[in-house]
C-alpha cells in the first residue's frame, strides 16, 4: 500500500499553559513535602493522561469533600471553587491548598467587586463547567449563567441599570461575541472587564489555530473530550474552514483520515502534555511519508506562576 505524503505543521503556542503547570506542580510538590495520599477535589486539570500520572504518584481525585478524611490534604483544582466549598472544607477539618489558576482568581475578585456594588452579575459560560460553578459560587445571589444568545435574550435581572458581566476563560471570542452583543443591546449600561476575560493562553492557542488552518488541510487537536479549551480549538479550526479532530492521544487516530491529505496541522489544548504531540508525530511516521515538519511562529509565553504550597 502506498503511504500518503504529507507536510506537518505544528502550532505555536500549544499545550500546557502557566495555570496548568502551576496546578500540576502544586500537586507534585505537596506529595513531595507531605507524602501520599493527597486529595484533589475534582480533576486538577481536564486531561486523563495527567490525571493517571498523578494517581500513580499517590493523588486521589474525589468528587465531594466527604470523600476526604478529617485532617487530610485537599487541593482545589485549577478551575476554582465556590465560597461554600471553602467553608465546608474548613468545617470538615481539612488542610486545603488552592491551585486555582490566578487568572480565574482574578475573575472571582471581579465578580465579588461587582456584586458588592449592587450589580447583578452575568457569567457568559457553560452550565456545569467547574470554572463557571466556582465563579458563580463566589457570591450568594444576583448571579446568572448565560450559555448562548437565547439565554442572553431571556435572562432576568433585578435592575436594568445595575448589570455587569464576566466570561469563562476557556471560551473563544466567537462564542462570546453574539452573547455580549445581545447583553449590551438589552442593558446599555452593562459593565464588563476592560479587556476580554478569555485568558491569554486560550486566546494565543486559538490565534495559532487560525494560522494553522491557513497552512493545513487537516488539524489534529490533542486534548481530552471534557476539556473546554480543547473543544474550542477544534471549533476554531472548523470555523476557519479546516477539517479537525479532537483526540486524546495517538490511539484515537485513524489512517483513513489521511486520504487525499497533503498537509497536517497539530495543536494541543492547555492541559495536554507535549509527549502526546510527540506520539501523534510518531503515528504519522508510521502511517505516512512525512516530507517536512515545521513550526509556526506564535506569541512567546513567558508568564509563570509559583506553585501554591501554603495550607489554609
Amino acid at each position: 500500500m502506498t503511504l500518503p505524503e504529507v507536510d506537518v505543521v505544528l502550532a505555536s503556542p500549544r499545550g500546557f499553559c502557566a495555570g496548568v503547570v502551576r496546578a500540576i506542580e502544586t500537586v507534585k510538590l505537596t506529595l513531595q513535602d507531605e507524602g501520599a495520599p493527597v486529595f484533589v477535589l475534582h480533576e486538577i486539570v481536564h486531561n486523563r493522561h495527567v490525571l493517571a500520572e498523578l494517581e500513580q504518584l499517590g493523588t486521589r481525585f474525589v468528587k465531594d469533600l466527604h470523600d476526604i478524611p478529617a485532617g487530610g490534604i485537599c487541593i482545589f483544582s485549577a478551575h476554582g471553587v465556590s465560597l461554600e466549598t471553602e467553608r465546608r472544607a474548613e468545617a470538615g477539618g481539612l488542610r486545603t491548598i488552592d491551585a486555582t489558576c490566578p487568572l480565574v482568581t482574578g475573575i472571582h475578585r471581579l465578580v465579588e467587586q461587582y456584586h458588592s456594588q449592587g450589580y447583578d452579575v452575568i457569567i457568559i459560560g457553560h452550565h456545569g463547567h467547574p470554572e463557571v460553578v466556582g465563579t458563580a459560587g463566589r457570591v450568594g445571589d444576583r448571579v446568572h449563567v448565560v450559555a448562548d444568545e437565547r439565554e442572553a435574550g431571556q435572562v432576568v435581572v433585578n435592575s436594568m441599570d445595575k448589570v455587569a458581566y464576566v466570561t469563562q476563560t476557556t471560551l473563544s471570542q466567537h462564542d462570546v461575541a453574539g452573547v455580549r452583543a445581545i447583553l449590551r443591546q438589552r442593558f446599555p449600561d452593562i459593565k464588563g472587564p476592560a479587556e476580554s476575560n478569555i485568558c491569554y493562553a486560550t486566546q494565543n492557542r486559538q490565534d495559532a489555530v487560525r494560522q494553522l488552518a491557513a497552512r493545513a488541510e487537516l488539524i489534529f487537536v490533542v486534548g481530552s473530550k471534557n476539556s473546554s479549551n480543547s473543544n474550542r480549538l477544534k471549533e476554531v479550526a472548523e470555523s476557519s474552514g479546516c477539517r479537525s479532530y479532537l483526540i486524546d492521544d495517538r490511539e484515537d487516530l485513524q489512517p483513513g483520515w489521511l486520504n487525499g491529505v497533503t498537509s497536517v496541522g497539530i495543536t494541543a489544548g492547555a492541559s495536554a502534555p507535549e509527549r502526546l504531540v510527540e506520539g501523534v508525530l510518531d503515528w504519522l511516521e508510521e502511517h505516512a511519508v512525512i516530507k517536512s515538519v515545521s513550526e509556526l511562529f506564535g506569541k512567546d509565553e513567558h508568564i509563570k506562576f509559583k506553585p501554591a504550597r501554603s495550607f489554609r
